[in-house]
């Protein structure tokens, strides 16, 4: 149902407005480009229409799984127990409506409208408010998937038919990166299905100790554990603290054919110095005072196995000259002894600290430094691969829930709240904190209120806008004149093209672009596109 709404806009606006509209779709693309998580994509699609142009309660309800109901998939301006009310028959309501005929609906003011169910209770507080309620239909491959609406505040100077324009075209790009997900979920559905030997290999070779992560960082991480492993070679693993490294020692250690013999760990910060060479290379009995038996050394222990020595950057300047004698010749003496010991140990160390400037300090034994830097392993932080978050919350939550014999989940704001947070302890610090709140919650849900204080007094707030002076603002918006489009022109060119790659069949064009034919049919004629054979 079109309504009409008696409205004044000068061309100033108008433009203002045209601004909007195009920067609203440009971020929208932006996101669907850079997709990782489709519920955390949409939602911040929904978000944008908010944050630009002034539309709230903004929600996508999409077919469910048996294909009898519209649920809400994603929103913003919506609590979690609002949107579990949000499920309507498919021919139930405005939505109902919206669904079954495929086209637009617009309620000028939802209090006198008996279609309108308002069924999440959403608008209680602002039951005095007059509010318009706008929905399109979301189709693809010709058949409705869902339905768009959005909230607009009654009176406000913007017609109803520039918003159904506007929000026909956010449904068509919604529409197609809905079909680009299902096609990926079918691709990868089949690709596991082929490589189950090889997934099976992977994990028998890491074991339990399987990285988690698809981000670019993470694979170039796997990469390099695939290639170092069957050598010999002496490995040094970067990081911050909380990135992973014993977790990369130990699936280097699993790769390897080593895998069946000791895998020993000596963390170098841990240790007294006047301990630390005795937990080394072990001692002699009477070696001093309270050696009252014989103790064999780390790296006896690690014989023919791997020795991972962690915090290597804290290793005293005494014992690196020791240190060094090992990783050369593969031999020492226990403290106290004269006998030579060999030993076959493949080593691994890690630092969080530059070796590089502990050298320039003088900190840290340049040749020692150039004896573990054989193959060197950057681990990226976890802000440096934030596609990772979601798997890594996913994994941790699971495993908390399964611990503490609970089912707790995690709202989208709190999602998309963790994704954007820079992580300065890393994946230690988030598993660390997915198993606290998991514990301490009560509600099943995990919210943003749930975390620490610190954690959203560090969330990076964007710096004010500071105001353009009046010439300044006349120069950028003629700019914006003269690069910007439209949203008739947008739409205008993507039909275009459509048919144009189609030799102008209608249907197949209506069919990419999501469209019913009779739909194809007016745009085609509402906005005065013709085939060029047809040119005077």
């Amino acid at each position: 149902m079109m309504a009409k709404r008696t409205i004044s806009m000068d061309s100033h606006d108008k433009v203002a407005l045209e601004t909007l509209e195009l920067r609203a779709l440009s971020e929208v693309c932006q996101l669907i480009g850079s997709a990782v998580h489709l519920d955390t994509t949409l939602g911040k699609i929904l978000r944008i229409l908010h944050d630009t142009l002034r539309m709230e309660r903004a929600t996508l309800l999409l077919l469910d799984n048996a294909g009898e109901h519209l649920a809400i998939r994603a929103s913003y301006g919506l609590t979690v127990k609002e949107e579990q009310r949000g499920v309507y028959n498919l021919d139930e309501g405005v939505s109902g409506q919206i669904f079954q005929t495929c086209s637009p609906f617009v309620v000028p003011d939802v209090h006198q409208e008996p279609l309108f169910l308002n069924r999440t209770k959403s608008r209680s507080e602002i039951s005095k408010e007059k509010l318009s309620f706008i929905g399109v239909p979301v189709i693809l491959a010709q058949k409705p998937v869902g339905v768009l609406t959005v909230d607009r505040l009654f009176g406000m100077d913007v017609s109803f038919e520039e918003d159904i324009r506007f929000l026909s075209v956010l449904s068509m790009l919604i529409g197609q990166f809905l079909s680009l997900h299902r096609a990926i979920r079918r691709k990868e559905a089949v690709l596991v299905e082929e490589n189950k030997s090889l997934k099976a290999e992977l994990h028998g070779r890491y074991n339990r100790h399987y990285i988690i992560g698809q981000s670019k960082p993470i694979q170039e991480v796997f990469w390099s554990i695939e290639k170092v492993a069957p050598s010999r070679a002496t490995v040094l693993i970067l990081g911050e603290s909380g990135t992973g490294k014993e977790l990369v020692a130990r699936a280097i250690h699993e790769a390897s054919p080593r895998k069946d013999k000791p895998f020993i760990k000596v963390n170098c910060a841990a240790l007294p110095e006047n301990l630390l060479e005795s937990e080394l290379l072990g001692h002699e009995k009477g070696a001093f005072t309270g050696a009252q038996s014989t103790k064999l050394g780390r790296f006896e222990i690690a014989d023919r196995g791997t020795l991972f020595l962690d915090e290597i950057g804290e290793l005293p300047l005494a014992l690196q000259a020791k240190m060094l004698r090992v990783l050369q010749e593969r031999q020492f003496e226990r403290l106290g002894g004269i006998r030579t010991i060999s030993v076959d140990v493949r080593i691994i160390a890690a630092t969080n600290v530059s070796l590089e400037d502990e050298v320039a300090k003088g900190a840290f034994r340049n040749d020692l430094y150039y004896r573990l830097n054989v193959v060197p392993i950057t681990l990226p932080p976890v802000r440096e691969r934030r596609d990772d978050v979601p798997l890594l919350l996913d994994h941790f939550l699971r495993s908390s829930n399964k611990r503490n014999e609970k089912d707790v989940k995690l709202t989208r704001e709190f999602l998309d709240f963790l994704i954007d947070y820079d992580w300065p302890g890393n994946v230690r610090e988030l598993q660390n904190l997915i198993e606290r709140l998991v514990i301490l919650s009560d509600s099943g849900w995990l919210q943003i209120s749930d975390l620490p204080n610190r954690m959203v007094q560090e969330a990076k707030v964007p710096a004010p806008e500071i105001a353009a002076s009046p010439l300044q603002k006349k120069q950028n918006d003629l700019a914006d004149r003269r690069r910007g489009r439209v949203l008739k022109d947008i739409e205008r060119d993507e039909i275009a093209a459509a048919l144009k790659r189609h030799g102008w069949v209608q249907a197949r064009a209506a069919r990419e672009l999501g469209l019913t034919q009779r739909q194809i049919g007016y745009k085609i004629k509402k906005l005065g596109l013709s085939r060029p054979d047809q040119w005077q």
